[in-house]
């Protein structure tokens, strides 16, 4: 059974950094492309960053280039992403997700898709 389990998310102040982990299990971890994806309060998912089979690709959307990095341990089976200058904007919740295949920037093309983790970034 896969199981995508998201953490470290949590209340921050503007400005301020957190650290999301996501571990992987049930799945052979270095075969898999693996995303961030969030979702704000009313809106529709969007892609976050993601992060090719071998860690060499990196991939980030606009608004949070600069400022998020996307990073993978294959002993630990886990992704992180890494947030720094967080604003309110960046509040949602946040998913890892995997897929065989290059995602394209995807919301919803994957395998496998986490419960997700709050980030609220409020002061």
């Amino acid at each position: 059974q896969v199981q995508l389990v998201e953490s470290g998310g949590g209340l921050v102040q503007p400005g301020g950094s957190l650290r999301l982990s996501c571990a992987a299990s049930g799945l052979l971890f270095s075969n898999y492309w693996m995303s961030w994806v969030r979702q704000a309060p009313g809106k529709g998912l969007e892609w976050v960053s993601s992060i090719s089979v071998g860690g060499g690709f990196t991939d980030y959307a606009e608004s949070v280039k600069g400022r998020f990095t996307i990073s993978r341990d294959y002993a630990k089976n886990t992704l992180y992403l890494q947030m720094n200058s967080l604003n309110s904007e960046d509040t949602a919740v946040y998913y890892c997700a995997a897929a065989r295949r290059p995602p394209r920037r995807s919301t919803s093309d994957y395998d496998f898709r986490g419960q997700g983790t709050q980030v609220t970034v409020s002061s």
